[in-house]
């Protein structure tokens, strides 16, 4: 294999394709969601991980995954979601897509992170301090 100049690899990845895959582990009322996707970054809302682009296993497929159905379903129609920072438990950059799922946090050894993660200025009166 041809070693390439640093100009010469950025412009071989440039002519291909992104075919990135990223798996992200958040939590999200008491469960675990697993999603595959293939854009991931910070956003432009402060606090929140961006995900665009939800990959989902294909729908002609004889065998149908109830676990699967279910967060397609509640995210379908959705270009783009925002996760709280605090509640993503990993993101990992895949090869292959696995099956995207929901399941419980109880028995697992995710735990969420003690809230509130950012504490508002002022102390407790809320106030200029005065």
């Amino acid at each position: 294999m041809p070693v390439l100049s640093f100009r010469q690899r950025i412009a071989s990845d440039q002519s291909m394709p992104d075919k990135r895959l990223y798996k992200v582990m958040f939590l999200n009322q008491g469960k675990v969601y697993e999603v595959y996707a293939r854009n991931v970054s910070h956003g432009n809302l402060f606090g929140f991980i961006e995900i665009e682009e939800l990959v989902f296993g294909a729908r002609s497929t004889v065998v149908v995954d109830p676990a699967e159905e279910r967060i397609q379903t509640e995210f379908s129609g959705v270009k783009r979601t925002y996760i709280p920072l605090h509640s993503v438990v990993r993101i990992d950059e895949v090869e292959k897509q696995g099956t995207s799922k929901v399941s419980d946090v109880e028995g697992s050894n995710v735990a969420q992170f003690p809230m509130p993660m950012y504490a508002p200025p002022g102390g407790d009166s809320g106030g200029s301090g005065k």
